[in-house]
């Protein structure tokens, strides 16, 4: 189980963040990285990813720029769902200035606009 006061500091933002402008890439997907993004909050309008990507591929049912990431019907999950999710296009999904998403993403390359990453860190 997680630890609640772990929880808690993400949930306020108190494992960092940081801001990301139009072609701005975050990558926490080596070996090395410690963190991931937990949330991200849109700053402007007209916000698109290049890319948006969970941990690695490791969590089925995220959304995210790869199909095999949104696939909520793969039994991991424990979604049971008998679809799969909709995959984020980097060319025609546009995200609205206050929106905040949540998951866990090691990989943030921003198309367009002006986002917000907090960070948690890994391992729980």
């Amino acid at each position: 189980m997680a630890n609640v006061d772990m929880l808690t500091k993400a949930a306020f933002g108190q494992y960092g963040s940081t801001l990301l402008s139009t072609t701005d890439v975050l990558d926490l997907s080596g070996s090395s990285a410690t963190m991931y993004v937990i949330a991200i909050t849109m700053i402007t309008s007209d916000v698109k990813f290049a890319a948006l990507e969970t941990l690695g591929g490791k969590i089925a049912g995220g959304i995210s720029t790869v199909t095999a990431e949104n696939d909520l019907d793969n039994t991991t999950t424990g979604i049971g769902a008998s679809d799969n999710g909709d995959d984020v296009h980097t060319s025609n999904d546009i995200f609205p200035a206050g929106l905040t998403i949540y998951g866990k993403w090691d990989k943030v390359d921003l198309g367009a606009g002006k986002v917000i990453c907090y960070f948690a860190p890994k391992g729980y």
